[in-house]
């Protein structure tokens, strides 16, 4: 399959998402989004670039004034704004991205008066950039790291708001970007590049093939960095000690840059270290890492601690996933993972409790862990309104505020298939509205899957035009039960095999047309790679955790395995016996203000 026909995602201006779990989440972060105060977000870049800071206030925590990589965070705010404008055309979002990039402009104006070179742009003096270089800088600070996220978030300005001073402000950065980078030799840039840098060679990749202008991609290719990329473009897993999320975004790159060149190098480098990752060094939920790195492959019992699962790491591989996937749309395994760590990790990583939908930066995998009880910003604590500004809270933003972006996905090229149709892909299962106007179709998602059903329908409105296929995914999870129906019939649709797509092909769709999907869903353990005997337990796609209240424990309980029943009435609630105690079970996702248990050590035989 050519770069002209892999499936794409719709714009996100095209599906709205309908009343559900994830709008929850949703609405409180549109709300804190609309809350903050834009002037103390633009606090440090104000005082660094000479302009005035009168009756702002200043920022606590990774955006205090004497923070070392200040002004990250503002890169996601523009993002989740650009976000809320595109998915749900809210102009007081809209409003504050424009305003955001016009300040930053400003800020760029005045580098002559400040002595900075053209073009740069952040909270802390460019001489940041010598130390770098020299590799003198001893602070803490990551300044390429914090420089990407201010790209990002102008880049995704300019393409969901159509801000034009957005676009403006991001290529003279990224003109600083190629002067500064450009006059180094390959050995002093690698040296460079042992500094966390962020997706530098995503951003710049981005911008090389949303401009067409081929010195982007050149610039993006000074941030390959060769101690990661060549192990793995060897099938090497060297993963072992690395701190786990300054890698997932140089893989994003890798991916991005194979897509500009060709050059399968790239996309080895990138499915190579999703397979690593995946396999080998992620838990049940989805999330990766210990106290923020990578440990040998397939240690996973041995590193149930309070501070598993950082959030930067699954937001950064989800986008690695989807654009894998692009490439290989018959694999079910990439939304197979994607709907994993999105469910049981990011959706319950937010706090249904606060209005401004704060968050933890860990997942404790710990016995008796706790989401919002840790130190500083380890452990479970929740996020701020001002005074923690951490990585996890701003890709949270992000998250929350683009729960529909992949969902459904499309190629509109009538040759690029085998029966010569436009193609539809339904990759999650999410209560949602897609309008794909080039089609003349509406597709409405309804379900109360996980929680309240294993069925999906989804029903065509509109005025259809032209010939299109529809794919739907099967996951692995379930069972040979599982069944896709077009009008109540079975006639021209393939079975339902779990770990595969069903293609319903040739159909002159019609408004009235109902597709129904139906999931059954079994319990299940996922063993530890490292012990057989640990293992969390699931249903279908959802994680369980046992509900321990104020109790604290010391060891992973013994869970009898043959007591698991389903309570009645209750949604996705069971009961078992663990160390000879009756416990309840429920979603992890949905485990707050309670400490859990998530792996278990295991014995007897789950129920038929």
């Amino acid at each position: 399959m050519g770069q002209s026909s892999w499936p794409q995602p719709f714009d996100m201006s095209a599906v709205s998402l309908i009343d559900s779990r994830w709008t929850d989440n949703q609405n409180r972060t549109v709300t804190y989004l609309k809350w903050v105060d834009v002037d103390r977000l633009l606090y440090n870049f104000r005082a660094n670039h000479g302009l005035s800071t009168q009756g702002a206030r200043q920022n606590g925590g990774w955006d205090a004034p004497d923070f070392p990589f200040r002004t990250h965070v503002q890169g996601h705010f523009l993002t989740a704004w650009s976000h809320c404008y595109a998915s749900l055309r809210d102009d007081a979002c809209r409003d504050r991205a424009t305003y955001f990039v016009a300040e930053l402009a400003k800020c760029q104006a005045n580098n002559d008066a400040v002595g900075f070179g053209a073009g740069y742009l952040s909270g802390f003096p460019e001489s940041e950039f010598d130390a770098l270089e020299a590799r003198t800088l001893s602070n803490g600070n990551v300044p390429y790291y914090a420089i990407h996220k201010t790209m990002a978030g102008l880049l995704d300005v300019w393409r969901h708001v159509g801000d034009t001073t957005a676009r403006d402000v991001l290529l003279a950065l990224a003109g600083w970007v190629d002067s500064r980078t450009g006059r180094l030799s390959y050995e002093q840039m690698q040296a460079v590049l042992g500094t966390e840098f962020g997706g530098m060679n995503d951003v710049l990749t981005e911008l090389s093939l949303q401009t067409g202008d081929p010195r982007w991609l050149e610039v993006a290719q000074r941030f390959d960095h060769a101690a990661v990329f060549d192990p793995l473009a060897s099938r090497q897993d060297r993963l072992d000690g690395l701190h786990a999320n300054t890698q997932v975004p140089k893989w994003i790159g890798a991916v991005l840059e194979y897509k500009a060149t060709g050059t399968a190098r790239y996309r080895d480098i990138a499915a190579n270290a999703w397979n690593f990752t995946v396999g080998a060094h992620s838990y049940a939920i989805g999330g990766n890492s210990q106290a923020e790195h990578f440990h040998e492959p397939d240690a996973i019992a041995k590193y149930l601690l309070e501070d598993t699962a950082e959030a930067c790491n699954t937001y950064n591989m989800l986008r690695l996933t989807r654009e894998l996937w692009m490439l290989d749309p018959a694999s079910t395994a990439y939304f197979d993972f994607y709907e994993r760590a999105l469910l049981n990790h990011l959706l319950g990583q937010q706090n249904p409790a606060d209005p401004h939908g704060h968050v933890t930066y860990f997942t404790p995998l710990n016995p008796g862990g706790r989401r919002g009880v840790g130190p500083a910003w380890g452990g479970g604590t929740w996020s701020t309104d001002y005074d923690s500004f951490w990585c996890c809270q701003g890709t949270a933003l992000e998250t929350n505020t683009k729960l529909m972006d992949s969902i459904y996905w499309h190629d509109d090229d009538d040759d690029a298939d085998d029966d010569g149709a436009a193609n539809l892909w339904v990759n999650l299962f999410t209560p949602s509205v897609l309008r794909w106007t080039e089609r003349g179709v509406t597709l409405t998602q309804e379900t109360a899957f996980p929680a309240g059903s294993d069925t999906i329908t989804l029903t065509v409105g509109g005025e259809p035009t032209g010939g299109w296929d529809m794919h739907v995914r099967i996951p692995s999870w379930t069972t040979s039960g599982a069944e896709v129906l077009v009008n109540g019939e079975k006639a021209g649709v393939a079975a339902a095999v779990p770990g595969t797509y069903v293609s319903i092909r040739g159909r002159d769709w019609k408004a009235g047309d109902v597709v129904t999907v139906r999931l059954p869903m079994t319990l299940r353990t996922v063993a530890a790679n490292d012990n057989p005997g640990v293992a969390a337990l699931a249903y279908g796609p959802v994680v369980l955790s046992g509900d321990y209240g104020s109790a604290s424990l010391a060891s992973l309980p013994t869970l009898d395995l043959d007591s698991v029943r389903r309570a009645k009435g209750n949604g996705l609630v069971f009961t078992a016996t663990a160390d000879g105690q009756s416990v309840t079970l429920g979603p992890f996702y949905d485990a707050h203000d309670s400490n859990y248990n998530v792996y278990w050590v295991t014995k007897g035989r789950l129920p038929e």
